[in-house]
């Protein structure tokens, strides 16, 4: 196993060697960030699973097409940003009709669809009054802006790879960062 002092650089070009060691490594040390993004896009446990799951085999495939002067992590949450949006596109909506449809013993497959909003145990421990209010506050605004705060605050990403992610100019990265915390400040005073 390799440690962090190894640049995801270096662990791509033993990747393209052949070391699978190294890809583990690799994979392994961006797994929970792409879960937590694609979970922000497509907004449940199972499809986030699957999303990854996709991500890591698209970004394998394609090791070889990585630009190695560029960061490694802005790549691959591109592929996963890319990944959740196709996702997105194909998945098709249940109608009402078939989720009110009688089953069994008169038990409708709408209720059951339902997902429960309670809180888990666990959650509740984990959640601090602050945290769970600005988690409100930052999920009250528009996707756009959200994305970006928790790209750079979360994530650690720089403006010019939060814009190479998202597809947008480098102007408007910082435009919606300004705008979003202003948003924020407004929302928490509240």
């Amino acid at each position: 196993m390799f440690t962090n002092v190894i640049t995801d650089e270096q662990l791509v070009e033993w990747c393209l060697r052949g070391d699978e060691a190294a890809l583990r490594t690799l994979f392994e040390r961006h797994l929970a960030p792409v879960y937590a993004f694609v979970h922000r896009y497509v907004g449940n446990d199972d499809d986030a699973k699957d999303v990854v799951q996709e991500t890591f085999v698209r970004a394998w495939r394609h090791l070889r097409t990585f630009d190695q002067t560029k960061r490694f992590k802005t790549w691959l949450f591109t592929i996963a940003k890319n990944t959740s949006l196709n996702f997105l596109k194909k998945k098709k909506p249940a109608t009402f009709s078939e989720l009110t449809r009688e089953r069994g013993e008169g038990e409708d497959m709408f209720e059951e669809s339902l997902e429960d909003p309670a809180p888990s145990l666990e959650e509740l421990f984990d959640v601090v009054r602050t945290a769970e209010e600005l988690g409100g506050a930052i999920a009250e605004l528009p996707p756009p802006h959200r994305m970006v705060l928790l790209l750079y605050y979360q994530d650690q990403f720089t403006f010019k790879e939060i814009a190479g992610i998202v597809g947008e100019p480098l102007n408007t990265v910082k435009s919606r960062h300004r705008r979003a915390l202003i948003a924020l400040r407004k929302l928490l005073v509240r």
